[in-house]
């Protein structure tokens, strides 16, 4: 008898063996149902957070970097101290900042500032209004839906004119066109000239389309006199990105007056900033869970080796016939594994039917779907797990010897 006749003829004794303790087998895979209903929404949850979280860092720009005062991520209050005292950044080094770096495409100051922001009798609260230049269309990469962006000469003078977020748009003018209508930003009147595209949230949080843009020179007189500013600077070709980041550290030490041999007062920041945090948070999670799942299948397994040790002992006068007959010890053990892994599958089969509806109640929360992938681990885990737990009870099975076994009643 060939292999795959010994896996067939198993297959048949061990659906016929459930079939006639269906009870019995449905209690067994309770315990595997758990765990791989946990296995499943744990891998549908980091999944769709890695999905969403990478399709929102995106936005960053992998050829962007952030230079600010301090890192966007301080580890420790000691960290915190040594640099909550360092000199803000002002305009006056982006400018320096422009005319000295030759790596790069575009430079433009960021700050930001939360306003009212007005038309008429419609309001929108809390709109964040940024100060920059025309250069932020490249940095941010932001795409204009009508209209058109800041103007170089509109960023130098100064004139009161702005850019606004597709929600502002939105909730401002409902129906009507934004275009070379004036809002009022604080106090402030400006003219709209163009309508960004919808960007959606970053992380979940921070809403890309409830922003106006203004030029700097409005912000400084109009809503921040003396802010600490963000510089972004986009690289002229992604293959230079460490030459760039070498030399703006080494013209902000320049500007900023650092001397030779003090650490740099202030920071690079830069898309693989967040990824490397989210991946060590990430990773926390997933090793949690990962024992939360280890103990929920050890404890179904433990189930599944002590029904299988019991199916043996009720088989033991059938294990000797098939012995007595010519069945080899592998085709013993074969038929008992595949038992135990049939088992494990339906409590698997039976954990997505839970897990898939669970998902959806999840998505109202978080980015989670149910992938193939998920779905397909989840089901490997099961017969794995049939299998590890059915070894011991199928491997005393094979190795009875058949006249002990005929005598057994």
């Amino acid at each position: 008898m060939n292999f795959y006749t010994e896996v067939k003829e198993g297959l048949f004794i061990a659906w016929d063996a459930i079939r006639a303790n269906k009870l019995r087998s449905i209690l067994t895979t309770l315990g595997i149902v758990i765990g791989v209903v946990t296995v499943t929404l744990m891998g549908t949850a980091i999944d769709g957070l890695n999905r969403a979280f990478l399709r929102s860092i995106s936005m960053l720009g992998a050829d962007v970097l952030y230079v600010s005062r301090t890192s966007w991520f301080i580890d420790s209050y000691e960290e915190w101290l040594k640099v909550r005292d360092r000199h803000d950044i002002t305009l006056a080094q982006v400018r320096e900042l422009e005319k000295q770096m030759t790596l790069a495409r575009a430079i433009a100051p960021f700050v930001d500032s939360r306003r009212p922001v007005k038309y008429k009798n419609r309001n929108s609260s809390s709109v964040t209004v940024i100060g920059t230049t025309e250069q932020f269309q490249f940095t941010s990469g932001s795409a204009v839906a009508q209209g058109r962006f800041l103007t170089a000469e509109e960023a130098d003078g100064g004139r009161p004119v702005c850019v606004i977020g597709f929600d502002v748009a939105t909730n401002l003018f409902q129906q009507g066109p934004a275009l070379s209508n004036k809002i009022k930003v604080g106090q402030q009147d400006f003219e709209v000239v163009g309508v960004l595209e919808k960007q959606g949230n970053f992380l979940g949080h921070f809403n890309l389309d409830n922003q106006v843009i203004i030029p700097v020179k409005q912000f400084l007189s109009g809503i921040w006199h003396d802010p600490d500013f963000e510089i972004q600077v986009k690289v002229a070709d992604l293959k230079s990105l460490e030459d760039a980041k070498e030399e703006l550290r080494g013209v902000m030490r320049k500007i900023r007056h650092v001397p030779p041999g003090k650490e740099d007062d202030f920071a690079i920041n830069q898309q693989e900033n967040f990824i490397s945090t989210f991946n060590r948070v990430a990773g926390t999670i997933a090793t949690a869970g990962l024992f939360i799942t280890g103990l929920s299948l050890f404890v179904g397994g433990i189930g599944i080796m002590n029904i299988m040790f019991v199916s043996v002992a009720e088989r033991t006068r059938e294990i000797g016939v098939r012995k007595a007959i010519g069945a080899k010890r592998r085709t013993i053990l074969v038929q008992f594994l595949i038992e135990a892994a049939s088992i494990c599958l339906l409590g698997g089969l039976l954990a997505l039917a839970i897990a898939w509806p669970m998902t959806f109640l999840i998505g109202q929360f978080l980015p989670a779907t149910l992938s193939l992938t998920v779905a397909g681990i989840a089901l490997l885990v099961s017969i794995l797990t049939g299998i590890v737990s059915g070894f011991f009870p199928a491997w005393r099975a094979a190795r009875m010897n058949p006249v002990d076994a005929l005598r057994n009643e």
